[in-house]
C-alpha cells in the first residue's frame, strides 16, 4: 500500500539509490516499513528490496553504505545480506 520515495541521491556513477516508506497491512494491521531501491540509469538495471527494515534509520545507514562503495543493483542483495549479519 502506499509506496512513497523517502529519499533519492544520485551517485557519480549514475546510479539512483533510493530509500521508499511503504505502509503496510498484515493481518489487519497496518505499520511503515522501509524498502530500498537501487536503479542505474545507464542501462535500465533496477533491484528492490521493498521491505528492508521497520526502522528509517536503518534503511537511510544502508542506502548511505550502498552510495559510498558505488554499488550497482545487482549487488543490492548480497550488501544487503552483509549489513544486515553486521547490524542484527
Amino acid at each position: 500500500m502506499d509506496k512513497t520515495i523517502y529519499m533519492e541521491i544520485f551517485g557519480d556513477n549514475k546510479v539512483a539509490y533510493r530509500v521508499l516508506s511503504s505502509r503496510m497491512n498484515l493481518c489487519g494491521d497496518e505499520f511503515i516499513t522501509y524498502g530500498i531501491e537501487v536503479y542505474d540509469h545507464k542501462n535500465g538495471e533496477k533491484e528492490c528490496i521493498p521491505d528492508f527494515s521497520n526502522n528509517i534509520e536503518d534503511a537511510v545507514a544502508f542506502a548511505e553504505l550502498l552510495i559510498s562503495y558505488r554499488s550497482r543493483p545487482r549487488q543490492l542483495y548480497g550488501k544487503a545480506l552483509d549489513y544486515l549479519r553486521v547490524t542484527l
